[in-house]
């Protein structure tokens, strides 16, 4: 709710994250509090200083009360430089040349300018603040070299060399502000960026927890689905095949519940190295044994001399695999798959095939499912691709292409 933001945050639209934000923006102060005990400082500095320098500058005006009252407007002013930073830059640079061209004696007025320019440009307010401070310069030109004969004192005109370290003064302020508003500016856009890849790596390991968490949950679900439809059509007539069934379904049980458990345990200790090694091609033979079990015969096939893939090519091909069987399993009528894995030089070509047709009522496999989309994301994440769809002979055909080079390390080879 707007009501429990705090009164100096802006609303400000979030572009990375698609929507309003209260934050403050960086750079920006509290808005609730005035900054009045640096005001109250460069108060005293300009009074007191002005005084003392109005000793040395006998040809200047004396500071009378309109002298002291300019003063301390110009420095009154600097209490809302970060609530209306414009405003203050233009009231400064005003009490200033109302200042000198009275021709009160010259001291740590220049200060209240400096820091109303200062406060604008960091705003971003940059061209109010260039103005007032080249206006406040262009009068003090003016004055000092042309219109010195109707302004007081009567001194002749003021020499060029001061002239030159006014300019520099000037120069040197609006260099120092650019340059605190182009730091604050990289500051705050390191900050966006990083505050931007935080979200992704989150968004990241949220769908890869969520590919996780529907592999291991589908294949196992499939496969008590089926055990248990068996169960129940035998449970009288062949009660030891009933039997087999529930102990298939007891297996499949136990192998989700840990691997669900692995992922929450992760989620909970992200820092943490996982309890159990994740899977990988190895455990084919355990995976097409679930599937047999399922009803459905497996023949595996490997050609080319095998390798040891990395991890994360090693997860990405065992689940590939294990997503395809289950959609064969679920939407296929066919009770065999053929499972052919191709260590081509530089890939891993995995090609699961199914004879078809679909059952009936089932979801096209070619659908918008979650298990494709997962294979895709599996495949895109190592820079390989998926091809899944029916073939022209009848049946269905998952071929995915994995590069073996995309974990950046060589990869050692091991004996069939």
């Amino acid at each position: 709710m707007d009501n429990a933001r705090p009164p100096w945050a802006r609303r400000r639209h979030d572009v990375a994250g698609g929507g309003w934000s209260t934050a403050p923006v960086p750079g920006d102060r509290p808005r609730g509090r005035l900054p009045w005990r640096s005001t109250l400082a460069v108060a005293v500095l300009v009074t007191v200083g002005s005084n003392a320098a109005a000793h040395s500058q006998a040809g200047r005006v004396p500071l009378d009360p309109f002298g002291h009252a300019l003063l301390l407007a110009g420095a009154a002013l600097l209490l809302f430089r970060h609530r209306f930073p414009r405003a203050t830059a233009v009231g400064t640079a005003a009490c200033c040349a109302a200042y000198f061209t009275a021709g009160y004696p010259y001291g740590p007025v220049f200060v209240t300018l400096a820091l109303g320019a200062f406060a604008a440009i960091v705003a971003g307010h940059r061209v109010v603040a260039w103005c007032a401070v080249g206006g406040v310069w262009l009068l003090h030109l003016l004055a000092a070299h042309w219109l010195y004969r109707w302004l007081p004192p009567y001194l002749g005109p003021a020499p060029w060399a001061q002239e030159l370290v006014v300019t520099a003064w000037v120069a040197a302020v609006l260099a120092a502000s650019e340059l605190v508003r182009v730091r604050r500016e990289q500051l705050a856009r390191t900050r966006a960026e990083r505050a931007a890849a935080e979200r992704r790596r989150a968004d990241e390991e949220r769908l890869r927890i969520a590919r996780e968490l529907h592999d291991v949950l589908a294949h196992s679900i499939s496969v008590i689905n089926v055990q248990a439809g068996v169960g129940l059509a035998l449970l009288d007539s062949d009660p030891e095949q009933a039997r087999t069934a529930l102990t298939t379904i007891k297996a499949a049980s136990k192998e989700a519940l840990g691997e669900v458990r692995q992922v929450l345990d992760t989620l909970r200790t992200p820092g943490d190295a996982p309890r159990a090694p994740a899977p990988g091609l190895d455990r084919l033979p355990e995976l097409t044994e679930q599937a047999r079990g399922a009803g459905l015969a497996v023949d595996v096939t490997t050609e080319g001399g095998a390798i040891a893939l990395p991890p994360g090519t090693d997860l990405a091909a065992f689940r590939i695999v294990q997503e395809a069987l289950t959609n064969i399993v679920r939407h296929s009528g066919s009770r065999t798959a053929r499972v052919r894995l191709r260590y081509a030089p530089g890939a891993l070509e995995i090609r699961v095939d199914d004879d078809g047709p679909a059952t009936a009522g089932a979801e096209e496999p070619t659908g918008g499912g979650n298990g494709l989309a997962g294979m895709r994301e599996r495949a895109a994440a190592l820079g390989g691709t998926i091809e899944a769809g029916p073939r022209p002979d009848g049946g269905f055909r998952v071929l995915a292409r994995v590069p073996l080079t995309a974990a950046g390390r060589a990869i050692p080879e091991e004996e069939s």
